[in-house]
């Protein structure tokens, strides 16, 4: 087995915050022409300079993923890192894409979320080509598009085929361990009742009535089943009303309401069955309050590809990469990592339950800064977390000789 020491000398600090540099100054949010392209072309570039095979993939609209293996000898274990390479829009953050340090913290936006893993992970496999090593098996990098919104990149992925015994998934974990999350719908409900001016309300329907009437049933209905599901690290799920809007203006009954919800399943539990509750409590009210009117839909905003859902992640605690990965953190930070879970969502959802990749989310990096105005990676994270998926790698993969 290869010592860690013996990967140390090919791994270099400024590198590491370079490459995050570079990625972060470039922009891959939404209404760029392209998006992610040229962060793909990037990191092609960077394997391929380094001797790793490298491809870009197109995958919609001109946006493409970028998929590189650092090939073994296919005796052994395959391991499959996978990031997004698109990050949110700059909302408030000012001149989010023009990287700087400040306090031993790297700004700007994507640092965390995820091009600073992805970088990580990236050198790492450099790291592990430059040292001269064989592995028993391979390491597949990939980078995919629109993680953000409907992951596209993933899925295209998963129907081309991706293979690997094991599967990473470089989202912010502060360099723990998240063996499972939860699954994950945006759903609008519209209600529709009858406009009449608020002097003859009794001749109008009342779509907000009907909304308040909904959101009232939910949370004394759902809650009871919640509570009768657990999971053993995650522990319940959730759902959440996150917006609601509708009617005219005040001398008007409400011809309209729209509400938008947020429901968040446990691994086990069925994608129908989640819906289904909502459909079920929407035909509980229909029975009892006349002319009650209301529609359930997947919103666009997280609407999938026919055949493909926000899935839940579990992996067994004590799977094999879980525990590789404990050893390989112990190694580098000797304190051992907790294994718990992701608070938000992942590919790894769709690795896991589409591919049938067994998934683990490990990085580091704080999800708390992802998306915010001080979006930013701890620097003395980063060449620990590189070295940690070197040592995974040689674990998993397995050194057959220097």
């Amino acid at each position: 087995m290869l010592n860690i020491i013996d990967v140390e000398p090919y791994i270099v600090q400024d590198e590491i915050i370079q490459v995050i540099k570079d990625l972060i100054s470039i922009p891959s949010y939404p209404g760029i022409n392209n998006q992610e392209t040229n962060v793909a072309k990037y990191l092609h570039t960077l394997f391929e300079t380094e001797g790793i095979e490298s491809k870009i993939i197109h995958v919609v609209d001109g946006r493409c993923n970028v998929v590189a293996k650092l090939e073994g000898l296919g005796k052994g274990k395959n391991l499959l890192l996978i990031g997004h390479t698109d990050t949110v829009p700059s909302y408030d953050m000012k001149d989010a894409c023009v990287p700087y340090i400040k306090e031993g913290k790297l700004f700007g936006r994507g640092s965390v979320d995820m091009k600073g893993p992805l970088a990580c992970m990236a050198l790492a496999m450099i790291a592990i080509k430059r040292s001269g090593v064989i592995l028993d098996g391979d390491v597949i990098f990939a980078g995919v598009i629109d993680e953000e919104h409907n992951s596209e990149g993933a899925i295209d992925l998963i129907k081309n085929g991706i293979e690997a015994d094991s599967a990473i998934v470089g989202e912010p974990t502060n360099l723990d361990i998240c063996v499972a999350h939860r699954g994950l719908e945006w759903l609008e409900v519209s209600f529709k009742g009858e406009t009449v001016h608020g002097g003859r309300q009794s001749d109008g329907i009342n779509a907000i009535d009907m909304a308040v009437a909904f959101i009232n049933y939910v949370n004394k209905k759902l809650p009871l089943y919640i509570e009768k599901t657990n999971h053993e690290i995650i522990g319940k799920g959730s759902f959440n009303f996150g917006k609601i809007y509708g009617g005219s203006q005040p001398s008007s009954v409400a011809g309209d309401c729209y509400i938008e919800l947020d429901r968040r399943w446990l691994p086990g539990e069925k994608y129908e069955d989640i819906i289904g509750q909502f459909d079920d409590m929407a035909k509980d009210l229909s029975k009892s309050i006349e002319n009650f009117n209301c529609n359930i839909r997947v919103m666009d905003e997280s609407l999938m590809r026919d055949g493909y859902v926000h899935e839940a992640m579990d992996i067994d605690k004590n799977h094999e990469i879980v525990n590789i990965t404990s050893e390989a953190v112990k190694d580098v930070l000797v304190d051992e990592p907790k294994k718990t879970y992701f608070p938000a969502w992942s590919d790894g959802g769709l690795i896991s339950s589409y591919a049938k990749i067994p998934t683990i989310i490990f990085a580091p990096g704080d999800l708390e800064t992802a998306h915010s105005s001080i979006e930013h990676i701890d620097i003395n994270q980063l060449y620990p977390a590189v070295l940690i998926y070197a040592n995974i790698i040689c674990k998993y993969c397995n050194v057959i000789e220097k």
